[in-house]
């Protein structure tokens, strides 16, 4: 009987080209993911097919040749750069003897090292839990039928079944303590959107520099590193614009190529906050050779979780790393930001991008002077809870003169239910 090894980080790595996926995830980045996770990389063993195994996923010459490894070099983990059935992995287990983890498993792996809320840590459990409810079967095979005889009779339900029950339990609880986070983001987006206060994401490939982009802008102390999914707790930070304005900007969690649909779904909660926002700001890694690539792959996570509508600003990060690239505004031929060219870590080109955030989320802002009377002190309070208020006088007989900068939506209702406001032309002095 095989009892699965419970420890070991000493790792090989199998990639496997299949003729049958016209994209897939690169050796390269599949050896970053595990050195993050904690692995000590022995080295890597590659092949090709034209389809997986189905009981195997690399074949049994592979297989053996693999073995062969393990027995010379001691070998303790295997990771495979690609998404096993739990029929594979449970199979290539028994054959190797020692611990397989698939692509999944390895992403999973490091959010649970990295997650420090406490929401992102119920997130992270309910994906690992997700993904181990297929799993679990092969941790128990021994004790899948009762037995019988005195002292070894069952309670109603094999070990499997009980195990199977409380991880269904423990997923309904999690879940309705995630409904609860999410309610109280929803309250807080609400509350924004009375005040009329845009929201701007970060997103992007994951090590594409948002977190210190984040920092760059707002001035703030979020963690950022040179390594895979740094980030996963979702930042909120108030910005002032030049122009006396303010926005909301979130740093969230990155995205990477094939992200366990488990993570998507368990993280619900933090991508609401992108797919709710005014704006995308989609970071790219300018020094990216793939980088066409990955801004596909993360336009194919934002199409998951519905945030294709959003618009975006492309920021080309890491300028510095580049030869002859000066930081610059990229316009479409109606003179609409597209692209901004910068560097995060040297802060050339925050300038251009604080420019671009300007004139894209202000397109629909009004900025004019009203006149409000004494007797609608509600109003005017109303305005000053919306944060529409730049600055305030006062008239002869009263009445509040506001300079208020407000959606043009926003001004447009006001006027309908108050009448009271009026559009107010200041004299000009002479």
């Amino acid at each position: 009987m095989f009892e699965r090894p419970r420890s070991g980080e000493r790792a090989l790595l199998i990639h496997i080209k299949l003729h049958s996926e016209l994209e897939q995830a690169t050796l390269e980045e599949f050896n970053e993911l595990a050195s993050s996770a904690g692995a000590e990389v022995l080295t890597h063993i590659t092949g090709s097919r034209q389809k997986p195994d189905p009981s195997t996923f690399i074949g049994r010459g592979k297989l053996a040749e693999i073995a062969d490894y393990i027995a010379a070099e001691n070998v303790e983990l295997v990771l495979f750069n690609h998404s096993l059935t739990p029929v594979q992995e449970r199979n290539i287990e028994r054959e190797l003897k020692c611990r397989v983890l698939d692509r999944a498993g390895v992403i999973l792996d490091i959010f649970a090292q990295r997650a420090r809320s406490f929401e992102g840590k119920l997130q992270v459990e309910l994906a690992q839990l997700q993904h181990l409810s297929t799993r679990l079967i092969r941790g128990w095979t021994h004790l899948e039928r009762q037995k019988g005889g005195i002292g070894l009779r069952g309670p109603g339900e094999t070990q499997l079944e009980t195990d199977r029950r409380l991880l269904n339990e423990r997923i309904k609880t999690i879940n309705r303590r995630l409904e609860k986070v999410s309610q109280q983001r929803e309250l807080s987006r609400r509350a924004r959107k009375r005040a009329e206060i845009p929201v701007v994401s970060l997103v992007g490939y994951t090590n594409a520099g948002k977190s210190t982009l984040f920092n760059r802008i707002t001035e703030s102390g979020v963690y950022a590193a040179d390594q895979l999914f740094a980030t996963l707790d979702a930042t909120l930070r108030r910005v002032e614009l030049p122009n006396k304005t303010a926005m909301i900007l979130a740093d969230t969690v990155g995205f990477i190529q094939s992200l366990p649909h488990d993570l998507v779904a368990a993280f619900r909660a933090t991508l609401n906050e992108t797919r709710e926002a005014d704006l995308l700001l989609h970071v790219v890694d300018a020094n990216d050779p793939d980088r066409p690539l990955r801004i596909n792959q993360v336009n194919e996570v934002l199409d998951d979780i519905g945030a294709q509508e959003v618009p975006q600003i492309l920021v080309y990060n890491k300028i510095d790393c580049l030869e002859d690239t000066a930081p610059r505004i990229v316009r479409d031929a109606s003179g609409k930001v597209t692209k901004v060219w910068l560097s995060a870590v040297t802060g050339e080109g925050i300038a251009e991008l604080i420019q671009a955030l300007d004139e894209t989320l202000n397109d629909n802002m009004l900025q004019q002077w009203v006149r409000v009377p004494v007797a609608a002190g509600r109003l005017r309070a109303q305005l000053f809870e919306l944060g529409s208020v730049l600055s305030e006088d006062y008239a002869d007989n009263g009445d509040s003169l506001l300079e208020v900068c407000i959606h043009a939506h926003h001004f447009a209702a006001l006027q309908k239910h108050a009448p009271e406001l009026q559009i107010y032309e200041p004299v000009l002095q002479t």
